[in-house]
């Protein structure tokens, strides 16, 4: 599956708001740019980028059963609306494993394992940071605690955190 086709999928499910679609295009570009800027290898970026796509895949689902899309809830529900997502796509199972584990773990900020995890978090929270106007304060504490990536440091500083 090209990440074009991805994104087209994703846009076109009237599921989804357009928050929903503006949220998962900013978290695809900053994920894509991380890794780029990182110098992933080709499979790393592939992943990433797909899993930066579905990310939120589940939160207009549970939006609409729940009333609302916790992150807890993403992690433990997402693997059923990515298998109907990718069901009938030609993708290798481990790239499919491991895009189903990122976007399952996508808000857990401990045991961060690979370099496409950190980038997704960072990536999201990028994202994120922005829709909430979270403060500067909060931002500065994510910034050290959570980001690892030069990348990710740098578009932080150069974006939410210009004075």
């Amino acid at each position: 599956m090209e990440i074009f086709d991805a994104i087209k999928k994703m846009i076109g499910n009237p599921d989804n708001t357009t928050h929903d679609i503006n949220h998962l295009l900013l978290v695809h570009s900053f994920a894509a740019l991380i890794g780029r800027m990182e110098k992933l290898n080709d499979r790393t970026q592939y992943v990433l980028e797909l899993a930066a796509v579905v990310h939120d895949i589940s939160c207009p689902y549970l939006r609409s059963e729940y009333g609302s899309a916790p992150g807890e809830r993403q992690e433990r529900e997402s693997e059923k609306y990515l298998s109907k997502f990718f069901e009938d796509e030609n993708i290798d199972e481990e790239i499919l494993k491991r895009i189903f584990y990122l976007v399952s773990h996508h808000h857990t900020y401990s045991d961060i394992n690979g370099l496409d995890y950190q980038i997704l978090i960072e990536a999201d929270f990028l994202v994120v940071a922005q829709e909430k106007h979270l403060s500067e304060q909060i931002i500065r504490n994510t910034q050290h605690k959570i980001f690892k990536t030069e990348s990710g440091k740098s578009l932080l500083e150069n974006i939410l955190l210009r004075g």
